[in-house]
């Protein structure tokens, strides 16, 4: 659990503007932190299960709060994902740019074809004309 004065430590590190304390960096941040301690609780009780079912959810808020900031905000996932060292923020990164290759090359092969589909086209329309 995350004193007062450590959130607030957080909270003024991460923070977008003045008053912010609910922007997606401050709650990756914040949740980052708990996943730290829970982390560190865990390695000495391992036999906590409820602790580990909070560590899960809060894995899994983190990490739908990173998509959206993602999808929102690319330069500023990636400021934090530095910042926080996530790891999990480097795989998105490259899943993102795996899933842009195989966009690209799916558009290239779409282009490919309109044009073949073209060309034989302009074939058939040559060959009527002649006839």
């Amino acid at each position: 659990m995350l004193t007062k004065e450590s959130k607030q430590r957080i909270i003024k590190k991460y923070r977008v503007h003045e008053n912010d304390t609910g922007s997606p960096q401050v709650q990756i941040a914040i949740l980052s932190e708990e996943i730290v301690q829970l982390t560190d609780h865990l390695k000495a009780h391992k036999q906590d299960h409820s602790s580990r079912r909070g560590l899960l959810k809060k894995v899994g808020e983190r990490k739908r709060l990173l998509k959206y900031l993602q999808k929102e905000d690319e330069f500023a996932f990636r400021e934090l994902a530095k910042k926080l060292k996530l790891k999990i923020a480097k795989k998105m990164i490259e899943e993102e740019e795996e899933a842009k290759k195989l966009e690209e090359i799916i558009m290239k092969e779409d282009d490919d074809d309109i044009e073949e589909e073209e060309e034989e086209t302009k074939k058939e329309k040559n060959e009527d004309d002649e006839e």
